[in-house]
This record gives C-alpha cells, structure tokens and sequence, in this order.
C-alpha cells in the first residue's frame, strides 16, 4: 500500500512539473486534486497554463488561479465558488452552469466567453453577497444569461456583451438575463444587448450605454445618473421610479416615444 501511495504521488508530482514547464499543458484528463497540486506548485513561477483543456465538472472551490491562463477552456458545470481568478485569463472559455457564488474574478480577461445559467449564488434565494465579482474585467464580447442578482461589475468592460433573451437548440428558451441590484457603475456597455434583461434596482451610474439594446429591461428603481444612453434603445424599456439625473443622450435615445413610465422616473 505504501509502494502503490509513493507511485501516485510521483505521477500527481510529474504532472504538476509538466503543468510548469514553459508549454501548455498535455494532460488529456484532470482530476481537482491534479489541477489543485499544479496550481499550489505553481507558486514563484509562470502563470499555468490550461489553454483549450477540458476542466469540466470538476470541483475547484476556493483554488487561487494565480493568474492562470485558461484560454478557451472547458469550465462547464465546475464549482468555482469562491475561487480566486483575479487576472486570469479566461477568454473564449465556456462556463455554462459552472458555480461562481463568492468567486472573484476582478480583472480578468473574459473576451468572448459564455456565461450561460451559471449559479451565482449559494442558496435557491439569490443572496446579493454570494455574487461574484467582475470589476474592472473585460467581458467584451462576453455571451451572458444567467442570475446574476448584486453581481459587481463596476468599471468592467462589457461591450458588445451579449445579455438579451437567448434562443437555445429545439426551440426554447434560454433563462434571460436576470441582474437585480448588479453593480455596472462607471462601466463599459457600447452597444451591449441587455435586451428584455431585469435590471431592478441595478446601479449604472456614470455607465457608458452608448448604442446598447435596452429594449424591453426592467429598469425599475435603477440608478442611472450621469450615464451616456446616446443611440441606446430603450424602446419598452421601463423605467418606473429609475433615476435620470444627469443622464447624456436621452433625447437621442431610440424608442423614446414607445419606453414605458418615463414619467415616473427621477430626473
């Protein structure tokens, strides 16, 4: 038994070195504790590198990523919760379903990545502090929907971001977008699709929303002061109890005559 421990711990120890090495890493299949000794190994050395490998469902809660490179990975269904991956690089990665309840994943590089029904929360109540955190990432590009309630992307880069209602294969319907109370504060939305998105009580304050689809989102009580809506569409949009003060572009906005309850927004 002791023999059969000292093999296995070689192979975990050989792995972790080729995780190192200056090359991506050839390893075909993962395991947690696999990807968890390279990344504690990883330590005063290069960033790992996970390009285009295949790490899904595997249970990585709490693992700082060390700024991984995890470009085009496979994360579908993995639990991220409250994992570091501040400044990593994720873009083009899939992370359909993954959990990233309490996950930080400020700075990171999330260009053209998939963010489809991931939980983002640790109970079936969305919980504002279970929310990961995307300040100041680049989500250009980004496909996004999921329940996101008090995810913080302040200062983050979103545009062109995809978050309307999403048409799936057979026929159905994708859950939209769903941002309760979301931070986008001073954030980055050009020509984002937030189309039919909920938006209640969400904070887009200082927010570029230049050219962005805001067709048909609940906009109930957000706060947008001092945003740029300059060439959005708000045609349906509803903005009951929202604040407008300071808003640029409104009057330049298109659907204006058609967006709901403007009458009973603060300006």
């Amino acid at each position: 038994m002791r023999n059969q421990e000292i093999v296995k711990c070689l192979r975990l120890a050989a792995l972790a070195a080729a995780a190192l090495s200056s090359g991506p890493v050839t390893a075909a299949d993962f395991s947690a504790r696999e990807v968890t000794l390279a990344l504690f190994q990883s330590r005063d050395r290069a960033p790992i590198d996970f390009t285009a490998k295949d790490l899904s469902f595997l249970d990585l809660a709490g693992l700082d990523f060390k700024k991984a490179t995890l470009a085009r990975s496979n994360l579908y269904g993995s639990d991220l919760s409250h994992a570091k991956l501040t400044g990593s690089d994720l873009s083009g990665a899939r992370l359909d379903r993954a959990s990233l309840a309490q996950a930080d994943l400020s700075g990171a590089n999330l260009k053209g990545a998939t963010l489809l029904s991931v939980a983002a929360h640790l109970t079936t109540e969305p919980n504002p502090a279970d929310a990961p955190v995307f300040a100041g990432a680049d989500l250009s590009g980004a496909y996004l929907a999921s329940r996101l309630d008090g995810a913080d992307f302040h200062n983050a880069n979103l545009s062109g971001a995809r978050m309307g209602q999403l048409i799936a294969t057979w026929g159905s319907y994708r859950p939209r977008a769903i941002l309760n109370g979301a931070n986008f504060s001073s954030a980055t939305l050009k020509a984002a699709d937030l189309s039919k998105a909920v938006l209640q009580f969400t904070n887009f304050e200082g927010a570029d929303l230049r050219g962005a689809k805001l067709n048909d989102c609940d906009l109930t009580k957000a706060n947008m002061s001092g945003a740029d809506l300059t060439g959005a569409d708000i045609t349906g949009a509803d903005f009951d109890g929202a604040t407008l003060t300071g808003v640029r572009g409104l009057e330049q906005a298109l659907g204006l005559g058609a967006a709901k309850n403007l009458d009973k927004a603060i300006r």
